[in-house]
């Protein structure tokens, strides 16, 4: 439509002069015929039309210079995001790389870890064997030294003498290889587990990688926190079991035939009786001092609560400081802790320690035995138990429980908290999952965990027969 406004503008533009000139002649002209005027009349109408062509071709021109300018900038936005897109799709590739190297190392030292262990069982294989060469030797010997001791008196002859000397030789040859073939065991055991550390370390990495893609897609809500109330420890009898006698902790039921789990009252020596939750398990029984399944309890307790316990003993609870210090007083404990990510996978750890008493504030020191994750708490140091209400040790001005939430042995505010808040790993905020429950090693990522249970047991086994 508007080439065709143009092509009429084009064809009428060439008549406004000739109209402009005639009617200059029309004023030396005043004796024109009335045809002659009507003629001049239209050639008038003409040239307005032509000065209303004229400025719509102007109009014309600068919208068309207007849609250039926009047309320039739609062009520069798509070029920007041709841009950021190629950007992304390169760190996508870089993403995917590292994933299929990691899977690549992964799958590398697990047939490592495999050929170890077959090694491993072909080498205790043999010293079976040469602890039974070492036990029928010593056999022999045994009888040859009493062979010696009742010819004593008689001189034995250089034979015999020859005899001895060598098969005492041929046993210390039989010793010294079989500590050769130990230390060697110690080494296959220990290169094993390094092994295995660094195959646990890989899959966090790829769990972490993977996590980091689904928070990307399905993460999108935020657990509220819950209000902290109070919640004493409903230690109810409808689901203990009443013993005869005085037992001092789960493991002396244990050792008088008891074997379901479930809430038993003890009375620890110098104590008062008091329920708790027995688990009946790993060939004998643990003394259950703190259990987290679901985030139905809220661990943000006060210093009393957590001195005397709080929650209900068939869920979730704490069983109470100075509870625990009443058993833990009659002799050496191990601590084992039980964790489970939010991908179901379970893992422990198990630490020799001591609790100290309520004017110590329950101070705790650990060392390390034995575990499959690495150690996320300070060993051979005095931990002291701080709650909200009662911190003794703030560091810069930096108050652990009230930053974290729960009380717990912090130590230099550091990144584990096993009572902290009960956070779901769709929560986005970092600094609520750093107030929640989660297990995280000094050099490690962070283990956001779904539910916990601490335990203790005695060491030595017989005094609670």
């Amino acid at each position: 439509e508007n080439m065709k406004i143009v092509l009429i503008f084009l064809f009428i533009a060439p008549l406004a002069p000739s109209a402009r000139a005639e009617k200059d002649h029309s004023s030396f002209d005043s004796a024109l015929s009335p045809e002659m005027k009507s003629r001049f009349a239209m050639l008038d109408d003409v040239r307005i039309l032509a000065n209303g062509l004229l400025q719509l071709g102007h109009g014309l021109k600068d919208f068309v210079h207007k849609t250039k300018g926009q047309m320039n900038d739609i062009f520069q936005k798509l070029y920007i995001f041709d841009r950021s897109f190629y950007e992304l799709t390169l760190q996508t590739s870089e993403i995917k790389e590292e994933e299929e190297l990691l899977r690549q190392t992964t799958a590398r030292l697990q047939i490592n870890n495999e050929e170890i262990k077959n090694l491993s069982q072909e080498m205790n294989l043999k010293i079976e064997d040469l602890i039974q060469n070492k036990i029928q030797l010593q056999e022999q010997v045994w009888g040859l030294e009493d062979k010696v001791t009742k010819l004593a008196i008689i001189q034995p002859s250089m034979q015999e003498t020859k005899e001895i000397s060598s098969l005492k030789a041929f046993v210390e040859e039989q010793d010294n290889h079989i500590k050769q073939l130990l230390r060697i065991v110690e080494d296959q055991h220990a290169q094993l587990d390094r092994q295995h550390n660094q195959i646990l370390e890989l899959e966090d990495k790829l769990n972490h990688i993977e996590l980091q893609e689904l928070a990307e897609n399905s993460f999108t809500g935020e657990q509220s926190e819950p209000e902290a109330t109070p919640f004493p420890l409903r230690n109810t009898t409808a689901g203990a079991h009443p013993l005869e006698g005085v037992t001092p902790d789960c493991t002396a039921l244990y050792n008088s035939g008891m074997r379901a789990s479930g809430v038993y009252t003890i009375k620890p020596n110098g104590s008062e009786a008091f329920d708790v939750y027995c688990e009946m398990t790993f060939g004998s029984s643990w003394t259950v001092i703190q259990n987290r399944a679901d985030g139905s309890l809220d661990f943000n307790q006060t210093w009393d609560a957590y001195t005397n316990g709080f929650g209900d003993l068939n869920e979730e609870f704490w069983l109470g400081l100075n509870k625990t210090y009443s058993i833990t007083k009659q002799g050496d404990y191990i601590l084992r802790i039980e964790l489970q990510d939010w991908r179901e996978n379970k893992r422990h750890i198990q630490y020799a320690f001591s609790l100290g008493g309520p004017e110590t504030d329950y101070t705790l020191q650990l060392q390390r035995i034995s575990g499959s994750i690495p150690n996320a708490l300070p060993e051979q140091t005095e931990l002291r138990f701080s709650t909200t209400d009662r911190d003794e040790d703030t560091i810069n001005d930096f108050n652990c429980p009230e930053n974290y939430l729960g009380g717990w042995w912090h130590s230099e505010c550091e990144e584990t908290n096993l009572n902290g808040k009960y956070v779901a790993p769709r929560s986005r905020g970092r600094l609520d999952r750093r107030k929640g429950l989660y297990w995280k090693p000094k050099n490690g990522r962070y283990y956001l965990l779904k539910s916990t249970k601490i335990m203790i047991h005695p060491t030595d086994l017989k005094s609670f027969d």
